[in-house]
């Protein structure tokens, strides 16, 4: 796969993303169909839209890779793939569905089993960020495109983010190691885009996702000069 142009599939999704995020908007704002996944989990019509959207336009763009989504995966089977795209359509499914914010759109190019591509939008937020390689992450925001390099916006404070209200204690260790003076609560992929940008420091939490919730973020934070471990 080393004949891939990364930043030129990076840059052809943008459009998509944005048109998804209208959707995704749309369904959310009139009210969402929910059903039950096997895994008890819900999934809304937004999701299955997106979904469709991001797949038809990747499949174009890298018709020879492997598509594994959260919607559409078989958890039964295994990923024997070692190059694949990693999709999670609507990453903060409780808070798409009651009409918040902080929901994401993600699409990542998994290479060599690692993130070489990711995208994250927040439509809510008009905020889109996508990377492709070392020192070449972004974040695109009323029609501004900027570069990010996790610089700090506040330099007398040290922000963690954290998932819940309850932030376990083996967490709350960390956070007093690296003398965390704030921790602001936070949904979905956003938190990596966010830490990207320098507007937080770092984020730690038990292990609880799938590989479509935090590849594209990864792909980011990585790219933008910040350490996932």
């Amino acid at each position: 796969m080393n004949n891939l142009n990364v930043k030129n599939i990076a840059e052809e999704l943008i459009d998509t993303f944005l048109e998804a995020g209208k959707i995704a908007k749309k369904i959310s704002h009139k009210g969402v169909k929910i059903t039950i996944k096997e895994d008890k989990t819900p999934v809304t019509d937004g999701d299955l839209e997106v979904d469709r959207l991001l797949r038809k336009k990747i499949s174009i763009l890298t018709p020879k890779i492997t598509i594994i989504s959260e919607e559409t995966v078989n958890l039964r089977q295994k990923n024997e793939n070692k190059d694949f795209w990693l999709i999670d359509p609507i990453d903060g499914t409780k808070d798409y569905i009651n009409k918040r914010d902080e929901y994401t759109l993600n699409a990542a190019l998994i290479i060599n089993l690692k993130p070489v591509l990711g995208v994250v939008y927040a439509p809510e937020k008009g905020r889109l960020f996508f990377s492709y390689g070392n020192k070449e992450a972004y974040e695109i925001s009323n029609e501004k495109k900027v570069v990010l390099d996790c610089t700090k916006k506040s330099s007398n404070e040290i922000i963690a983010l954290a998932n819940s209200d309850k932030t376990p204690p083996e967490v709350l260790e960390i956070y007093n190691k690296y003398k965390v003076s704030k921790i602001i609560k936070m949904s979905s992929s956003l938190k990596f885009a966010i830490l990207a940008a320098g507007e937080a420091d770092i984020y730690a939490a038990n292990a609880r996702a799938y590989e479509w919730d935090i590849a594209a973020g990864h792909a980011i934070l990585e790219h933008a000069g910040g350490i996932v471990t």
